[in-house]
């Protein structure tokens, strides 16, 4: 299970209807509703503000909340809209979908890395890449991981981690079908830089012309 769920506090909206959606608004609030889990909707405000905070920060529609709601039992729930103003882009309203354990949703889960002491790859100097930090899974909303892991304690310089030799955790899969590179073990620069001069030298050797290399044998 994941350890840390965000909190996502509401306040149950008296009224429904465009009237007290521009209440709202005016009260520095955004409107929104949570609907599904065969409980009646509830319409909700949420301070514009922190609203706009958390959809700066990226990932809004993909990360699971916890709804907290005076008066409510605490709910699990994903974005499914957000409705922003036509000219200012501002958010004016939002959607919120209650999870049931065993409801099936898309996020971002963290990437750890292990092996970093032992391997041969870091050890002869080599950088490690995050292609991936996080990798997009479909989890069930009962079960969601709070990371994947990956291993490098056998990764050479020059080799990737790819998805497909992650142990993911159980009814968890990528949201791509591909087998896609998560992490990998670059060449350090030096070593990098070098290995172009030395490709630029047998570039210029090749380009001397043979008449010019024949009368240097002569002489």
């Amino acid at each position: 299970m994941a350890g840390e769920i965000p909190d996502l506090e509401a306040l149950e909206r008296t009224g429904t209807g465009k009237g007290a959606a521009r209440q709202a608004r005016r009260a520095g609030m955004v409107p929104g509703i949570v609907f599904g889990g065969d409980v009646d909707p509830l319409p909700i405000n949420i301070p514009f503000n922190k609203l706009l905070k958390m959809l700066k920060a990226g990932r809004f529609k993909a990360t699971l909340f916890n709804m907290k709601v005076e008066g409510h039992d605490d709910v699990r729930v994903i974005c499914r809209d957000v409705q922003r103003h036509v000219v200012k882009d501002l958010p004016t309203h939002v959607d919120f979908l209650r999870l049931r354990r065993t409801t099936q949703i898309n996020l971002f889960i963290p990437v750890h890395v292990i092996g970093e002491e032992v391997s041969p790859g870091l050890k002869h100097g080599g950088v490690l890449s995050m292609v991936r930090p996080e990798v997009e899974l479909i989890v069930t909303a009962g079960d969601i991981p709070d990371h994947v892991t990956i291993d490098v304690s056998e990764v050479e310089i020059g080799e990737s981690v790819t998805i497909s030799s992650v142990k993911l955790p159980e009814g968890a899969k990528p949201t791509i079908d591909r087998d896609f590179v998560i992490a990998q073990i670059a060449a350090p620069s030096g070593l990098a830089s070098q290995s172009d001069d030395d490709d630029e030298d047998e570039v210029a050797a090749d380009e001397v012309p043979a008449t010019e290399m024949e009368a240097g044998a002569d002489e």
